[in-house]
């Protein structure tokens, strides 16, 4: 999230959502809505980009009012989705770069000198995203099998025998959790190598490639850990193989240590930095 803070005197301040070099249509500019408190989505020209944005009131958009909304689950959803529709309509006629959730500048002479600064990037951006798409891709690894319904012996299950059984047991209980140890880091380690491979197979169909933090338990609702969460950037010519990749691997069975789940095509966010140096991050592209 990026924002210029309005002074206190600030009426309203502009809400940016995304660059494009063509102006989006204007029956479905005027059709689509942005944040729900502001104004119309309108084009703003700066240099030969235009810029979607939106008028927004400062008393619910300033730093402090929206550092308290967004703290709030159900307003930092409504944000997201207000953000998403506004780059959406901005992705009618080209392709786009997206801005980060709540970029804000004082008014449209601001926005347009921050946009005008940065032109040779988003000029490479936008070539760099031309007819490509992103799909993101999950990968868990497997639920592990219920386990026998009998429970595992204790030290004390032996203890009917010698005067020996006692220690037997124990150490008889010891081996079994070790081993139960062994066979978790080696299934583990399976799983690890198999969402590596997912990833070496689908960058082969890519632009580029991405890693995004693998993403906890609470935010998956799985027990089972999430051990990949990556984005793939695609050419439209590819897409056919680059989904029939994909269908392999969700479908299950080619890699049984791992679960796959893929969404797209969607709006290439993660590619979409302006903020950086396309130019700059060699490391994304995938080798062609």
């Amino acid at each position: 999230m990026s924002a210029s803070t309005a002074g206190p005197a600030a009426i309203d301040l502009v809400c940016a959502f995304a660059v494009t070099r063509t102006p989006p249509d204007p029956a479905g500019l005027a059709a689509a809505s942005g944040h729900e408190e502001g104004g119309p989505l309108r084009v703003l020209r700066a240099g030969g980009l235009c810029l979607v944005v939106q008028d927004v009131p400062a008393a619910l958009f300033d730093e402090s009012a929206l550092a308290e909304r967004l703290n709030r689950p159900a307003d930092l959803e409504r944000c997201a989705r207000a953000h998403h529709r506004g780059v959406e309509a901005a992705a009618g006629r080209g392709p786009v770069v997206p801005l980060p959730m709540a970029t804000l500048y004082r008014g449209d002479l601001t926005a347009a000198r921050a946009v005008t600064a940065r032109q040779p990037v988003l000029d490479t951006l936008l070539d760099r995203l031309r007819d490509r798409t992103e799909w993101a891709v999950k990968v868990h690894a497997a639920e592990a099998a219920p386990e026998a319904s009998g429970a595992p012996a204790t030290a004390t299950d032996s203890d009917s025998g010698s005067g020996s059984g006692s220690g037997s047991g124990g150490r008889a209980y010891l081996s079994r959790v070790s081993a139960r140890r062994r066979e978790q880091r080696g299934a583990h380690g399976k799983a690890l190598a198999e969402a590596e491979a997912v990833d070496a197979a689908l960058r082969r169909h890519a632009v580029a490639a991405t890693r995004h933090r693998p993403q906890s338990e609470r935010l998956t609702g799985r027990r089972a850990p999430q051990l990949l969460n990556a984005a793939y950037l695609v050419a439209d010519a590819r897409r056919a193989e680059f989904t029939a990749a994909l269908a392999r691997f969700t479908a299950g069975g080619a890699y049984p240590a791992v679960r796959v789940d893929a969404s797209g095509p969607w709006i290439p966010y993660s590619f979409a930095r302006w903020d950086e140096d396309p130019r700059a991050d060699p490391d994304q592209e995938v080798p062609s």
